[in-house]
């Protein structure tokens, strides 16, 4: 089978090959599954670079989400699954035509369900679920967040309103305010306008916000902590900047604040089973009712997964970038 593998960690666009690989046999309580498209999330540009919290073992395959066809079931695993439509999320190697999966990780999928959609229907929008989660806000709260047009900001958005959370939501450019509020997101504030800070404090009013998600790094993450309320909290879930956070002592003394890092792998990790097949079910309902939107950025085929990892990186996307074998 075609597999789009990598010999050393680097920068995606150069140690990417696509190569005939071996195709993977279903072992005990795993499935075979035909690649229909596979999402290029960050996580998995880092992976490749070497720099995300997990290394795999090298040689290496890409990717590591996908919606496919059952093609075949290992030991132990009911045969009605063959020819049944699944995503699944978490196992390295997605960007090829065949992969295996144990049979317990994959969801089958309502029709419904677009393939785009269920392409990235699991890891992006369970970090962003599991993170409402972390906050613990309610029904009428207030979150800020920073890199709202980015993949888990989107859909964040998405699921607070579904919860009746009001979300104030930053992009550093100008012209994301439009691509935001096309897609129906509200209050949509660019940092680089003076006076946004004026705008998201009549947005939160005078006691403030709840929470905060930080996606940046540096000066603005102090600017969104003086938009906290008392007791409020400061959740730092990415460094898109790579720049130290920065805050300011008198707000985080005075309205008694609390700053927390969130790693959706490990959250998920720690995650009961039944929390996890809650907030799943919870994902699957609001993209078979339309309330989840999960637009595709484009599509590439594997043989130009070298130029699909370039558009990946490209600002302005409409969605995520999607492989199809």
């Amino acid at each position: 089978m075609k597999a789009a593998t990598y010999i050393t960690f680097g920068e995606p666009a150069d140690v990417l090959v696509v190569k005939d690989v071996a195709r993977p046999d279903p072992k005990t309580g795993e499935v075979l599954i035909r690649t229909i498209l596979s999402p290029i999330h960050n996580h998995d540009l880092w992976t490749i670079r070497g720099t995300y919290g997990y290394k795999p073992e090298l040689p290496a395959l890409g990717g590591s989400e996908a919606v496919g066809t059952v093609e075949a079931v290992g030991e132990g695993v009911d045969a009605a699954m063959v020819g049944k439509r699944v995503v699944n999320a978490g196992k390295i190697g997605t960007w090829a035509e065949y992969f295996t999966a144990p049979s317990a990780g994959v969801l089958p999928l309502p029709d419904v369900i677009t393939d785009e959609a269920g392409a990235q229907l699991i890891a992006m929008p369970f970090s962003a679920i599991s993170l409402l989660e972390f906050l613990d806000v309610k029904q009428g709260d207030t979150v800020i967040q920073t890199a709202a047009n980015g993949a888990v900001g989107k859909i964040f958005a998405d699921l607070a309103r579904a919860r009746g959370i009001t979300t104030v939501n930053l992009v550093r450019r100008t012209e994301a305010v439009a691509e935001l509020e096309a897609l129906g997101m509200e209050n949509v504030l660019s940092t680089d306008q003076d006076g946004w800070q004026k705008r998201a404090r009549e947005i939160v009013g005078k006691d403030g916000a709840q929470a905060a998600i930080d996606s940046v790094g540096g000066p603005i993450v102090a600017d969104i902590a003086d938009l906290l309320g008392l007791n409020g909290l400061l959740v730092v879930f990415g460094t898109a900047t790579g720049v130290p956070l920065e805050l300011r002592a008198g707000s985080m003394i005075t309205n008694h604040l609390t700053v927390k890092g969130f790693w959706g792998s490990r959250v998920s990790s720690e995650m009961a089973a039944d929390e996890k097949v809650r907030l799943i079910t919870e994902l699957v309902t609001l993209a078979a009712h339309g309330k989840l939107k999960l637009p595709s950025g484009g599509e590439f085929s594997l043989d130009n997964v070298t130029d699909a990892v370039k558009a990946s990186l490209t600002p302005g996307k409409s969605g995520k970038i999607l492989i199809r074998p």
